[in-house]
């Protein structure tokens, strides 16, 4: 599989979206990235997702709302095949913030069956855990933790990775 996009959310509150990485591949190759904060409803944050990810309210006060980036999320991701390191949180990031914000999952035109990077990690006896940092720290992938374009990225590359070794 080397044409996908792969995509990283960091978050304020729950569902609500402060950060967005996005990164394409065709043929095997990242020819795109997209990245934007994104200001949360209210503009408020969790101090714990701020210790995760250093974003806070001050990051994020004249970011545009999840309304207005979603046309390029969904120019990037309709119709294509996903990846994520944590499909489980990303998906469900996206899908909740869909919906608050009265916006259709459907229209994207993609597959609940996401691909994780995580759960690939998690199956072999290569890595010694499914974070990404160590998995990335294993194939000697750059990686900012955290920062959503740079897990994108790592989480692109390490697909790839994996899937060439499994050919």
């Amino acid at each position: 599989m080397s044409n996908f996009v792969a995509i990283d959310f960091e978050t304020a509150i729950r569902h609500h979206i402060c950060a967005v990485g996005i990164v394409t591949v065709e043929n095997g190759e990242i020819i795109e990235e997209y990245y934007s904060l994104v200001k949360p409803p209210k503009n408020q944050y969790n101090w714990h997702n701020i210790q995760v990810h250093g974003i806070t309210e001050s990051d994020t006060k004249n970011a545009p709302t999840f309304n207005k980036i979603y046309p390029e999320i969904k120019k990037r991701l309709s119709g294509k095949i996903v990846v994520a390191h944590n499909v489980a949180f990303d998906r469900s990031v996206l899908q909740k913030t869909m919906f608050a914000n009265n916006l259709d999952y459907s229209e994207l035109n993609i597959s609940d069956n996401w691909h994780c990077t995580m759960q690939m990690c998690r199956a072999s006896s290569k890595y010694p855990s499914g974070r990404l940092n160590e998995c990335c720290s294993v194939e000697d992938i750059e990686l900012n933790h955290h920062e959503a374009l740079s897990d994108a990225r790592a989480c692109a590359e390490l697909f790839l990775r994996i899937n060439i070794a499994s050919t």
